[in-house]
């Protein structure tokens, strides 16, 4: 259980950080968010904790769609040498 705590939390906040970071690489963020949520999904189901992991399923949907919007985007952005 607390293996899934340190794994949501670690991949969120790396998450976080490239996204923030304004990269070529800031879509993977979202990746590593959709490990965090499934992570906290876990945990709320193992520990019963219904609130978070109605949020989890929430947030994956954005994590989700910011995979979706990512990899649209960088198909139809021209390669810069």
């Amino acid at each position: 259980m607390e293996i899934l705590e340190i794994l949501g939390c670690l991949t969120g906040l790396a998450g976080a950080f490239l996204l923030s970071s304004n990269s070529k690489n800031s879509g993977y963020g979202f990746v590593l968010f959709l490990l965090s949520n499934f992570c906290w999904i876990a945990f709320g189901v193992i520990n019963n904790v219904p609130a978070l992991v109605v949020m989890q399923i929430g947030f994956t949907y954005t994590s989700l769609r910011g995979i979706h919007r990512w990899k649209l985007i960088s198909k139809h952005q021209p390669e810069v040498n």
